[in-house]
């Protein structure tokens, strides 16, 4: 009982253990934002990574594989597949209207099984909105705009299907959505959203003339790809102007600046991966050296002719993907394995069943998204190790701080110890004081470290703000990281073990003063002066 006493007269009567317990404050503190906020940064990059992938990818890459529309039905009677989608990945040059020419990754998809397996609804960026971004106070965002509500209405529209409506005709074309930055069209606000701007083009005489387009109503692009046969030999270059459905914002830089995504039916038509007829001799052979769209029989221009006779074959529609959305949420690392599993199972028997026409089990790419983001995770993930390992020498700091304090406060209270000694107290009784201390030190500044943590990680950003308006400090500069907002994520585990590791630091601190004091004389003691 008398430990207790004596630990809450010492706890508030000297200035020095209130110092002690800022230190263990702030190192508490200290540590379990920056975890946060890493860990906030590492939760963006997978969610951002995950938006047009889905959970499991099974890919053969450049050529593709036919039968596609068979694997996704198997793949939807399991029980753990909520949707699948096929998806075609090459890359093609395109041509902006600004005439500047860039290289992109071109995606093939269909709208509204893609909407089913990714976060793609989500990032289309044109479509009406009534909540302003957290940093535009001003309203100015564009589809903030009533008198554009229709307009963005249909864009979204656009963007889901990957078609525009031809004003001429009538009809729906084929069309893309474009990253939001592959254009550099549009002008990035400071308040995280984007305004079209006027842009320059030059004219057949030579003259700059200035043009004010929103791409999603008028803009098109002309966009070339390689088409390959079956064997991967380069058919032809395809070229065809393609109008402009909308943009997406996935969050990522590099996404949002070298993807762009065309309606699935133009990408097969355009790499010859439509379903066609070929021509082949009567063993099964090629009768010529490319493949015939038509049925048409085969000309000088189509190559060398072979002799004999000749059939012609049906072939199936080919994509280079199929993408996979489990049910529930996998997106914790290691949580899509079982269905990655799954997922080989599957194509096994699939490829079984259509043997010598798609990829076998053993050759084929079958990847979770953790997979196929596994750089990048690991990346933050050995940085968010090194930062914690270097922040975690200010638990060292505050061992030796409550190390020093006690060793100088057992010097001063060295006749008090005799006195304890002398009335009785046992040496674990005095170290026992000394233990408590440090535990109580421990504790409060632990708990009270954790309080600023939460508070700071809740409020961060707005401090920040405040930062930036009052002292033009601005340490998260979204023109650089691109983000708008610093991302943050507090577990409750790692608070718990923050916490945990701060009590013990100061109990750890404490213990040698402890047992000095515990192994004082009690004469010597009450004789110090």
């Amino acid at each position: 009982m008398f430990q207790a006493l004596l630990v809450r007269k010492y706890l508030f009567s000297k200035i020095m253990p209130l110092l002690a317990c800022t230190g263990v404050l702030l190192c508490v503190a200290m540590v379990l934002v920056i975890w946060s906020v890493m860990g906030g940064f590492l939760d963006l990059l997978i969610r951002s990574g995950r938006t047009t992938t889905g959970d499991v990818t099974i890919t053969w890459p450049n050529v593709g594989f036919a039968h596609y529309d068979d694997l996704i039905q198997r793949l939807e009677k399991d029980p753990l597949v909520e949707a699948a989608a096929p998806l075609i990945e090459t890359y093609g040059l395109i041509q902006l209207p600004t005439g500047r020419q860039e290289m992109v990754l071109v995606r093939g998809v269909d709208g509204p099984s893609f909407l089913q397996v990714t976060a793609y609804e989500d990032i289309i960026w044109w479509r009406p909105i009534t909540k302003p971004l957290r940093k535009d106070v001003k309203g100015e965002d564009l589809r903030l705009d009533p008198k554009y509500t229709n307009n963005m209405n249909t864009v979204l529209q656009q963007g889901r299907t990957l078609t525009r409506i031809d004003e001429e005709t009538g009809e729906a074309q084929p069309a893309m959505v474009m990253g939001i930055e592959v254009s550099r069209i549009n002008a990035r606000e400071a308040a995280g959203f984007y305004s079209p701007r006027v842009y320059r083009v030059r004219m057949p005489d030579g003259t700059m003339k200035d043009r004010d387009e929103f791409l999603p109503y008028t803009g098109e692009v002309v966009l070339s790809l390689l088409a390959l046969d079956k064997d991967g030999n380069v058919v032809e270059q395809a070229t065809r102007k393609v109008p402009i459905a909308n943009e997406f914002n996935s969050g990522l830089f590099e996404a949002d600046s070298k993807i762009v995504l065309v309606n699935i039916t133009l990408a097969q038509q355009m790499l010859r991966m439509h379903a066609q007829q070929r021509r082949v001799q009567a063993d099964g052979s090629d009768s010529t050296n490319s493949t015939k769209e038509a049925i048409t029989p085969p000309t000088d221009d189509d190559g060398p002719i072979r002799s004999g006779p000749t059939k012609l074959i049906d072939e199936p529609a080919r994509v280079t993907s199929v993408l996979i959305r489990g049910k529930g949420d996998l997106g914790d690392l290691g949580s899509a394995e079982a269905l990655k599993a799954r997922a080989e199972k599957i194509y096994a028997q699939f490829a079984k069943d259509h043997a010598g026409q798609v990829p076998d089990e053993f050759s084929i790419t079958i990847a979770t998204w953790e997979d196929q983001n596994r750089t990048m995770i690991n990346a933050v993930q050995k940085e968010t190790g090194l930062l914690l390992f270097l922040f975690s020498f200010l638990c060292i700091v505050a061992i030796f701080l409550i190390f020093a304090i006690f060793w100088s406060m057992i010097a001063e209270k060295t006749k008090d110890i005799g006195i304890m000694r002398a009335l009785g107290a046992s040496k674990f009784g005095v170290a026992g004081v000394w233990i408590g201390y440090g535990l109580a030190i421990g504790i409060v500044g632990s708990l009270l470290g954790a309080v600023l943590a939460m508070l700071i990680v809740k409020n961060i950003n707005t401090i920040h703000d405040f930062l930036g308006s009052a002292f033009g400090l601005t340490i998260w500069n979204p023109e650089v990281y691109y983000f708008t907002e610093i991302p943050t994520r507090l577990d409750n585990f790692k608070v718990i073990g923050v916490v945990i590791a701060g009590i013990l630091c100061s109990v750890i601190g404490a213990a040698i003063p402890a047992i000095r004091a515990a192994r004082m004389d009690p004469v010597k003691a009450l004789r110090f002066e």
